[in-house]
């Protein structure tokens, strides 16, 4: 089976075929002609061999099947069923007809040189902007970008309603602190461990990151780590450490670096799509937010310290919201759902280095 490969330039599913048809175009008419001479429907029996009967034996039309070509005998026996399929070829070399035979429309898939879709379509499939990889991992292994998605919806979405108090929820979300691990911390790390083997390298950072970020949040709160109890005012209870200006002045610039990784995550996404860039916006606001209230927690600004950890809570939930939106996306297209949603394609909007240098060299030569 030829290799399948994906391209982010077209805006339909079209499957693309070599140089063949472009051989057979070429020289459709002299092509047709030679073939009709020698199909048996228009054979003279009666009339004697002269000299054009002889030159057109010299190369008699071969209808068996070509390696190098494999649908050569598909588009011959189509000919001797409608001759004139060659001056009227159709829009797509694979436009497969309902009448189509079975084995026939297997044979004109399984010898597509290519599959392409569009970019938006990609987009939602893929974090990162489609590039050439090696190999045919795409096409053996599934998608781990929605693994890698579910992972961090699943500790956030809770995290943010415990940051805005929905419900009376509260203690700085030490009640889902095993999801900071086992969907967070792992499914996201998992997510990335297998983007890079698919050559995705802006997903494999992000996923691998935002997984130590969950890690690193399940052990600050959890009491085996002690990460709290040197903080602590009561020896005889570490818990009072979470309370104390020193670990709320501390903890507040590890949310403050990683708002600063959020914003270099979010320049990098206006090259994908409007759905991560509002998950990477409202990261970087939660972040943002967060380590104020943080830091107006160490100066015992109580009530400044809870409004802007609810408005953290909100820009967090605004994230989330992004991301089960693309989540659902992802999950319609890894089963083929005859329906889409939008997620705001704007890979276009930015023009690619690669292209620019192309561009230069064209007009350089």
């Amino acid at each position: 089976m030829s290799q399948f490969y994906l391209c982010s330039k077209n805006h339909s599913v079209v499957g693309q075929m070599d140089t063949y048809l472009g051989f057979h175009r070429d020289g459709d008419t002299n092509h047709c002609k030679h073939r009709d001479n020698h199909h048996p429907s228009h054979r003279h029996h009666n009339k004697t061999p002269n000299a054009d009967d002889h030159n057109l034996n010299e190369k008699p039309f071969s209808t068996t099947l070509n390696p190098a070509f494999p649908s050569d005998q598909n588009l011959s026996e189509e000919s001797t069923r409608r001759p004139n399929c060659l001056n009227n070829p159709p829009t797509s070399p694979y436009h497969l007809d309902c009448d189509l035979p079975s084995d026939e429309a297997l044979n004109k898939i399984k010898t597509a040189n290519s599959v392409t879709i569009s970019p938006e379509l990609f987009e939602k499939i893929y974090l990162n902007p489609q590039k050439e990889v090696k190999g045919e991992l795409r096409q053996t292994f599934g998608n781990p970008t929605p693994l890698a998605l579910l992972g961090f919806l699943l500790s956030l979405s809770p995290l943010s309603c415990e940051l805005m108090g929905w419900r009376g929820a509260g203690g700085d979300g030490i009640a889902t602190v095993g999801t900071y691990y086992f969907f967070g911390g792992f499914l996201m790390s998992l997510g990335g461990i297998l983007e890079f083997f698919l050559g995705n390298t802006f997903s494999f950072v992000v996923f691998c990151s935002f997984g130590g970020f969950w890690f690193t949040l399940g052990a600050t709160l959890t009491p085996a780590f002690n990460a709290y109890g040197e903080y602590a005012t009561d020896p005889n209870n570490v818990a009072t450490g979470l309370t104390s200006p020193g670990f709320h002045a501390s903890f507040g610039f590890f949310l403050l670096f990683m708002g600063l990784l959020s914003l270099i995550y979010l320049i990098c996404a206006l090259r994908t799509n409007l759905a991560f860039v509002a998950i990477f916006f409202g990261l970087l606001m939660t972040f943002a937010v967060l380590t104020a209230s943080y830091w107006h927690l160490a100066a015992r600004h109580l009530v400044m310290a809870q409004k802007l950890q609810v408005v953290a809570g909100a820009f967090g939930f605004m994230a989330v919201m992004a991301g089960w939106w693309i989540f659902f996306a992802q999950m319609l297209a890894s089963v083929d759902f005859p329906y889409e949603i939008p997620v705001g394609d704007i890979s276009h909007l930015i023009t690619p280095l690669s292209e620019r240098i192309k561009q230069k060299e064209c007009f350089s030569a």
